[in-house]
């Protein structure tokens, strides 16, 4: 095997790259997290380091008793970053957590000045575009114009665990969000921001309600070709946790068309935008969730949640990737079509897939862990190619990355006790 794997960081700490959108456009940058662990978010700075010379550059540093993490980097120019920033001032009630978080933006060169992406209301009347909880990995579209995120909501948190379901949302530019603040915890952000899942508490049993929607993703670059030849131009697929008919959780693959115009996102529905004391936001009127497959059948039915995963659609928007158990429970990569139909297996064999997984720039490969090396995976046949050698340790699962050019994947490993980031070339040999 040749050697292609590159360390690129070095200082006795860990680093942490986004399952996503992690290399600047120029494929030389890869932005980073330095949280102690993937379920500390204690790291105080934003940084990325060049794959060539290993140089590390500081983006953002986090003020006193405050706390960013999961970063990821706009696809196009001008360069962004997108993070999540803890609450300011936190105190006994109100510290970081799934429903007290926010998502800002730093643009180059200006990288002190962070700015809000959602805002929050807490206090009703409520404010259209403002979220009244936490938003989480906040990921540009492939245009860079608007955000996906996930998110849990503080009102229903308090209300009980039970009502704490977590959805998808997306931030689009179509005005600032100007909250007059009747709590000191409230404050305006720069984009409108809706959910565009929708979940209950309860499934009914082997219907296509949801209890949780997340590891959301972009479908196409430009969207997807529907059954009647014209485009949806903008569209997010997730996996929705249903319950099955013998009454256990099934998660699945579902998909939600989004409004093309901006200003379409803020008229309300049946049910209203900014939700209720008792009741979740809810999506813009016409905004409704599909679900794309049905897994109750099969002998290992449901989209595995481990190793975790994103739903990754495939550049033209055709194919949908995700991960699924065979007939003989091994971890396979699974396609489905943004409009529904017949699952299509793409890889087959003894070994498992161990990791995220991402699409190439030309969407004819995938890559992740497999047999404790990354891979390369040709869609259309199959066939798996070892970028790295076979190591007694994997590396880790959380993210392996196309960069934009298609020349190299990041991903990370722990040396030392320290999670390091390294880069791979894209050709390898075979399995």
């Amino acid at each position: 095997m040749r050697e292609t794997e590159k360390q690129i960081t070095y200082t006795p700490r860990n680093h942490q790259l986004t399952n996503v959108n992690v290399w600047t456009p120029d494929s030389q940058w890869l932005i980073y997290d330095v949280r102690p662990s993937g379920a500390s978010f204690t790291g105080k700075t934003i940084e990325r380091v060049n794959i060539d010379t290993c140089e590390v550059d500081i983006i953002y540093q986090a003020a006193q008793d405050t706390y960013v993490g999961v970063a990821t980097v706009s696809p196009v120019e001008p360069v962004r970053y997108a993070f999540i920033h803890s609450p300011d001032n936190p105190d006994d009630q109100w510290h970081y957590d799934f429903h007290h978080r926010r998502g800002v933006i730093v643009t180059e060169p200006l990288r002190r000045h962070a700015v809000t992406l959602d805002a929050m209301d807490i206090t009703p009347p409520f404010t259209l575009g403002a979220l009244r909880g936490g938003s989480h990995v906040h990921v540009f579209s492939p245009d860079g114009s608007r955000l996906s995120f996930t998110y849990n909501d503080h009102l229903m948190h308090q209300l009980g665990a039970e009502f704490d379901q977590r959805n998808v949302g997306v931030a689009v530019p179509l005005h600032n969000v100007v909250v007059e603040p009747q709590n000191p915890r409230e404050y305006g952000g720069s984009h409108f921001c809706v959910l565009a899942s929708s979940t209950v508490t309860d499934p009914e049993a082997g219907s296509d309600q949801i209890s949780r929607a997340y590891e959301e993703g972009w479908v196409g670059t430009q969207g997807y070709l529907k059954a009647d030849g014209s485009v949806q131009r903008w569209a997010l697929a997730f996996i929705g946790n249903t319950k099955a008919e013998d009454g256990s959780m099934l998660p699945e693959v579902f998909i939600v068309d989004l409004p093309e115009s901006l200003a379409d996102y803020a008229v309300e529905g049946e049910l209203p935008l900014s939700g209720t004391e008792t009741s979740l936001p809810a999506p813009p009127a016409g905004v409704k969730q599909r679900r794309l497959t049905y897994t109750g059948d099969r002998r290992y039915p449901g989209v595995v949640t481990s190793p975790r995963h994103w739903i990754r659609s495939s550049p033209d928007g055709s194919k949908i990737a995700f991960l699924m158990n065979d007939d003989f429970d091994v971890v396979q990569v699974w396609l489905v079509s943004p409009l529904g139909g017949d699952l299509i297996q793409v890889t087959n064999g003894q070994y498992g897939v161990q990791s995220a997984f991402s699409w190439s720039p030309d969407g004819r490969s995938l890559t992740f862990i497999m047999d404790n090396s990354v891979v390369l995976c040709d869609v259309a046949s199959g066939v798996v190619s070892r970028l790295t050698e076979k190591t007694v340790s994997p590396p880790l699962p959380d993210a392996v990355v196309f960069s934009p050019d298609g020349q190299h994947i990041a991903y990370m490993r722990e040396v030392d006790d320290f999670t390091q980031i390294f880069v791979t070339e894209t050709e390898g040999e075979l399995m």
